[in-house]
């Protein structure tokens, strides 16, 4: 009984030991968030690839739309929205084995993301092509830059994952996503 008591305790301390030198990974806000495409969910505007090995009548390019599904042969329609590419590749699959193909083999790609928005005072205001490592400064200088009467400290973003579309103020260095929409306000000096 009494080795138990030890080796209780010595759980115990390793535990608690492991738990003071480990930094808590609480969940990250948006404002830390940097684009992952492992985790990245699908939207209107993607491109995306659906490639299903040695079924060419079964791949396909498109773009997604605003209504959160795609028409596929043999499954009808497919909900994507809220989907990353591994999790509608693994839909895919489970609806095309057994009644259509014995071992299907599926690959889902993004080829282009949805654009991000950028308004206010830059030279060239408008929808622009999202790129993976994307910051507000870099998203600014695709737009053409700040015109001269920007504010380079009152730019405000508005996440496209926020349901509440709250602008929030934003650094120079934030991460943009695609889907988002930045603004930068007008200077008065």
């Amino acid at each position: 009984m009494a080795k138990y008591s030890i080796v209780i305790k010595l759980c115990a301390f390793v535990i608690l030991f492991l738990s003071l030198i480990t930094p808590i990974n609480a969940a990250t806000p948006y404002e830390t968030e940097k684009f992952s495409e492992s985790s990245y969910v699908l939207g209107p505007g993607d491109v995306i690839r659906i490639l299903v090995y040695d079924e060419p009548d079964l791949s396909f390019e498109l773009q997604l739309s605003d209504s959160g599904t795609i028409s596929y042969p043999f499954l009808g329609e497919l909900r994507f929205v809220g989907l990353t590419a591994d999790r509608l590749e693994s839909r895919i699959i489970l609806g095309l084995k057994g009644d259509y193909l014995v071992d299907p083999r599926v690959a889902v790609s993004i080829l282009r993301y949805r654009d991000f928005f950028i308004n206010g005072e830059v030279n060239r205001p408008g929808g622009v092509s999202f790129q993976p490592g994307l910051t507000v400064r870099k998203a600014i200088s695709l737009a053409g830059g700040f015109t001269e009467r920007a504010s380079k400290r009152n730019i405000f973003l508005i996440s496209d994952s926020d349901p509440d579309k709250t602008p929030k103020k934003v650094a120079l260095d934030f991460p943009v996503k695609p889907g988002d929409i930045i603004t930068v306000e007008q200077s008065f000096f």
